[in-house]
C-alpha cells in the first residue's frame, strides 16, 4: 500500500499496470481512488494507471489545511513529478477534473491529454451553498452516516439508484461514503464549494481533451459540460446516458469505450 509525502500531505497511492503512458486518475469528493477500479482494470494492459486519494479524503492523511483547489492542485503537480509521470493523460472525475483543468492551463507540459468527467469549469451554484452547508455540519458533528441517504442522490442518478439488480452496489458505496473521516471530508467539503471559477481560464488548454458527462447528472448538470466543450477548442464530449454525478461507477462500460477510443485516437496521431 504505497504513500508519497507531496506538499505537506502523506497521499497514498496505486500504481498499476504496464506501458510507455501514464494515466492519472484523479477522483471525486466524497470518493476515494476506488472509483476508477473499472477503468483501471480496462487500460492497465496498455497504460501505467496511477489513482490517489485527496488528502483528508480515502486512505490518505487528514492534515490540517491545504483543502482549497489550488494547494490540491499543487498537490497532484508534485505527485506527477515525483511518480515521474511526466507527461501523463490526467482523468479528473468532478473535484479531480477541477484539478485537471488547472494543471492544463497552469502547467501544461506536465500533460499528454485530458479527460473530464462529470465537472465544471464553475464556481458552486449558489442555489446548491445552503443544502451542502447544512449538510456539512450534521456530518461534521453527528458523522456522515445521518447525511448518506440525502448525499446519494446527489452523487448518483435515479438509473442506478433504482436499479433493483444493482442494490448491493449501492450499499457498498453508501457504506464507503459514510465510512470518510469526518473531519477530513468536512475540509474537502469546504475547499469544494469555496472554489472560484476558472471559465476563462481554461479557453487556454491546447491539449487533447475528453468531456464525459452523465445525462442525469444534478450536481453538474450537462450544460455545465456543453459550457466547457465550448471554451476548449477541440474537444470532445460525449454523453453518458443513464448515468449521473459518478458515471465511472455507474455505466463504466460507456466509460471504458469513450476513454479507449479517446486514448486510441491520439496515439495514431503520435
Amino acid at each position: 500500500m504505497p504513500y508519497i509525502d507531496v506538499n505537506g500531505a502523506r497521499i497514498h497511492y496505486s500504481d498499476e499496470g504496464q506501458g510507455e503512458e501514464t494515466i492519472i486518475f484523479s477522483h471525486g469528493l466524497l470518493l476515494s481512488d476506488k472509483v476508477f477500479a473499472n477503468q483501471i482494470r480496462h487500460l492497465k494492459s496498455k497504460y501505467r494507471c496511477i489513482s490517489y486519494d485527496h488528502r483528508g479524503q480515502g486512505k490518505s492523511e487528514v492534515t490540517k489545511d491545504g483543502y482549497d483547489i489550488d494547494t490540491l492542485t499543487t498537490d497532484a503537480i508534485q505527485l506527477i513529478e515525483s511518480l515521474e509521470a511526466v507527461p501523463c493523460h490526467f482523468a479528473g472525475l468532478s473535484m479531480g477534473g477541477f484539478i485537471g483543468m488547472r494543471i492544463g492551463f497552469r502547467r501544461p507540459k506536465l500533460l499528454r491529454s485530458l479527460i473530464l468527467i462529470d465537472t465544471s469549469a464553475d464556481p458552486e451554484a449558489v442555489e446548491n451553498l445552503p443544502k451542502y452547508k447544512l449538510l456539512n455540519f450534521v456530518a461534521k458533528w453527528f458523522g456522515l452516516g445521518l447525511v448518506v441517504r440525502k448525499v446519494m442522490p446527489i452523487m448518483f442518478g435515479q438509473s442506478f439508484l433504482n436499479d433493483p439488480n444493482r442494490a448491493e452496489e449501492r450499499t457498498e458505496w453508501q457504506n464507503s461514503i459514510a465510512a470518510n473521516h469526518k473531519i477530513g471530508i468536512t475540509r474537502a467539503v469546504k475547499g469544494v464549494i469555496s472554489r472560484l471559477g476558472i471559465s476563462e481560464e481554461i479557453s487556454q488548454i491546447d491539449l487533447p481533451v475528453l468531456i464525459l458527462i452523465g445525462d442525469e447528472d444534478t450536481a453538474t448538470t450537462p450544460d455545465k459540460s456543453e459550457k466547457m466543450h465550448k471554451m476548449i477548442k477541440g474537444s470532445q464530449l460525449v454523453r453518458v446516458p443513464k448515468a449521473g454525478h459518478t458515471s465511472p461507477i455507474e455505466e463504466p462500460s460507456v466509460v471504458n469505450s469513450a476513454m479507449s477510443d479517446f486514448l486510441t485516437k491520439i496515439a495514431k496521431r503520435g
